[in-house]
C-alpha cells in the first residue's frame, strides 16, 4: 500500500533553514507528481509546492516563492522540500501528498518557527 513518510521538523528561530524529507513506497513513485502541504492552527491546508514526474517542473505559493526549493530523488523515492528564510507564519503541520484516483498523506510533521 502506499506510505508517505515526512522527516526533518522540528524548532527553529526565524531567518533559519530545515529540510523536510518523504519516504514513499508503494507506488512507482517517478511516475507521480509530489507536493507538499502545510496546515497552521485554525487554518485551511494550503498547497506549499509541487514538482511533476519526469521534468521536475516545480511550482510554489506566493508565500514561500524564492525561499522553498521542492525536490525528487526517483531513485531513492524521497521528495524534499528546502526551507530557507522561515518565518514565524511559515509555522504549521507539513504534509506530504500524492494522488491517482485517489489521494494519499503522510502523517505530517510539525514545523515550528519562533521570533
Amino acid at each position: 500500500q502506499v506510505q508517505l513518510v515526512e522527516s526533518g521538523g522540528g524548532l527553529v528561530q526565524a531567518g533559519g533553514s530545515l529540510r523536510l524529507s518523504c519516504a514513499a513506497s508503494g507506488f512507482r513513485f517517478r511516475l507521480y507528481a509530489m507536493r507538499w502541504y502545510r496546515q497552521a492552527p485554525a487554518k485551511e491546508r494550503e498547497l506549499v509546492a509541487s514538482i511533476s514526474t519526469l521534468d521536475g517542473r516545480t511550482a510554489y505559493a506566493d508565500s514561500v516563492k524564492g525561499r522553498f526549493t521542492i525536490s525528487r530523488d526517483n531513485a531513492k523515492a524521497t521528495v524534499y522540500l528546502q526551507m530557507n528564510s522561515l518565518k514565524p507564519e511559515d509555522t504549521a503541520v507539513y504534509y506530504c501528498n500524492t494522488r491517482d484516483s485517489m489521494e494519499y498523506w503522510g502523517q505530517g510533521i510539525q514545523v515550528t518557527v519562533s521570533s
